[in-house]
């Protein structure tokens, strides 16, 4: 295994761990809150419709601290009632999670490079580290956010060191739509098979992230092995 090779599995393995402690930490605090805004969420989705979904999963990908636990599942109870459509809904969750991540992304390109730049020495970061990242991101980019798009906090924040980094933007859109749109589908489907059921959302919570990180574990882990075997040339170059 190369030198960039165990960077990888360093920089994966530090992700799924760093988010799986902090699910576990703040799982209480999480499940409280869902319990606290669930019926406000419902009658806010309910009035604003499906704008109003966009709107939250735009906040919720960007920097405001949203959970999107609060926003689709009440938006999968509305279609389970006949109130809203579950692939319009769904459509709308992935627009909403595009569009904050964009916005981060502009952000992080727009802003965060420059004063990297400009006063990163300040802060141990040094040009040859914005390189580095800049390689990494061409080399690694599409996995790490695709994998980060569904771990916890991790999902909100993935696109700040892409734009920094100046990752690929059709790929940086491409792969988070795919995370988003996953996380987005199970949170939806839950709130839907629950129907009036709702209160036991909390229960079931933790269990569904829970299994986003493993899937994200899975994914990275894969990815390494598919790297440790070496790839096709031609799969190399499209993705470099």
């Amino acid at each position: 295994m190369s030198t960039l090779q165990k960077r990888v599995v360093a920089l994966l393995a530090a992700v799924v761990i760093i988010a799986g402690g902090f699910l576990l930490y703040h799982i209480e605090t999480l499940i409280a809150l869902v319990k606290g805004v669930t019926g406000w969420l419902v009658e806010t989705v309910g009035r604003l419709g499906y704008i109003g979904v966009v709107a939250l999963m735009f906040l919720e990908s960007s920097f405001f601290p949203f959970p999107s636990e609060v926003v689709l599942p009440p938006a999968g109870y509305l279609t389970w009632k006949g109130e809203m459509s579950f692939i319009a809904v769904v459509a709308c969750g992935i627009v909403g999670s595009l569009l904050g991540a964009l916005f981060n992304y502009w952000f992080a390109l727009r802003f965060g490079r420059p004063f990297l730049v400009k006063y990163g020495k300040y802060f141990f970061v040094s040009e040859d580290s914005l390189k580095k990242a800049d390689d990494f991101f061409a080399r690694h980019g599409h996995i790490s956010t695709l994998v980060g798009r569904l771990l916890p906090v991790i999902r909100q924040y993935i696109s700040l060191p892409a734009g920094i980094a100046r990752m690929r933007l059709s790929l940086f859109t491409v792969c988070t739509a795919v995370g988003a749109g996953l996380w987005v589908v199970v949170l939806t489907c839950a709130g839907y098979l629950l129907g009036e059921h709702q209160e036991f959302l909390e229960r079931w919570l933790h269990v569904l992230t829970f299994g986003c990180a493993v899937c994200a574990a899975v994914l990275a882990v894969g990815y390494l092995l598919w790297l440790r075997k070496g790839r096709d040339p031609k799969v190399r170059k499209n993705i470099e």
